[in-house]
């Protein structure tokens, strides 16, 4: 028997979601202001995305932006897979010690993070720019990677590690043809996390950009502080929608992946 929710639990839900999303749509509706500011709508315009789209600078921020969250989900999506197999391997004592060891990384404030990497990287003598970007986005994506990789790997039973490696697969081909077709869905979820914190992330990148790179977020909280500009509006509309169109696809993957599985099942 289903439980039917009570009338409070869905105006609470309501509200909840009102009061998280009215500011982003407060935000989207002024980005079509004519009037210029975010006091009064004067009128339909697309003049700032149009201002938005003209402005070249911005336009390589952007691409510095998506090459690095890109990058850094990759990168760290390889390292965490690699990493949640070897941890999965270890007894139960070690695989819990690994795993707060793993966890103290995500619970971690960004600002300790990125102050960690801006004295690494200005000790060792590491030019802040590109590469420390990428390099701090990798580090702070690859724990969430594994966490998002673990649950399958624990869904998974030895005896089918035991019958492939049976009926003669080596290493390779148990990593290949086994493990990895399985933990699919969770690398996907893994990617697509690591993508959408490098995306979002500007605490440890304010700390380790240098001068001539700059980020999304960055640049934002730049244009923020010189005064309130529907440029930040329509930039944060694009963003948004580019967020939403990311949650899509994501969705669609995780259905198609569940599908296969149950008519593997099947």
């Amino acid at each position: 028997m289903k439980k039917k929710s009570s009338p409070f639990a869905n105006l609470f839900l309501i509200i909840i979601f009102l009061i998280l999303y009215a500011p982003i749509f407060y935000l989207i509706f002024y980005s079509f202001n004519s009037g210029g500011t975010m006091s009064g709508f004067d009128g339909f315009t697309l003049d700032w995305y149009q201002e938005l789209f003209q402005d070249t600078r911005l336009f390589i921020i952007v691409l510095n932006t998506i090459v690095v969250a890109l990058l850094s989900a990759l990168i760290s999506t390889i390292i965490g897979v690699f990493g949640a197999i070897a941890i999965r391997s270890f007894k139960k004592k070690q695989q819990n010690t690994l795993l707060s060891l793993n966890n103290v990384l995500i619970v971690s404030p960004d600002v300790i993070i990125g102050a960690s990497f801006l004295i690494l990287f200005t000790i060792a003598g590491f030019r802040l720019g590109f590469y420390s970007v990428l390099l701090s986005h990798i580090a702070f994506s690859v724990p969430i990677v594994v966490l998002m990789v673990l649950p399958k790997l624990y869904e998974m039973s030895p005896s089918l590690l035991d019958a492939a490696r049976d009926l003669g697969a080596n290493n390779w081909q148990v990593l290949t043809k086994v493990i990895l077709p399985y933990i699919t869905p969770g690398v996907f979820a893994g990617f697509f996390m690591a993508l959408t914190y490098s995306l979002d992330d500007f605490a440890v990148t304010f700390f380790v950009t240098g001068n001539g790179f700059s980020t999304l977020s960055v640049e934002i909280y730049s244009m923020a502080r010189q005064g309130i500009s529907l440029n930040i509006n329509a930039l944060s509309t694009i963003l948004f929608l580019a967020t939403i169109l990311l949650v899509v696809i994501y969705y669609f993957i995780t259905q198609r992946s569940g599908t296969r599985g149950v008519n593997f099942r099947k």
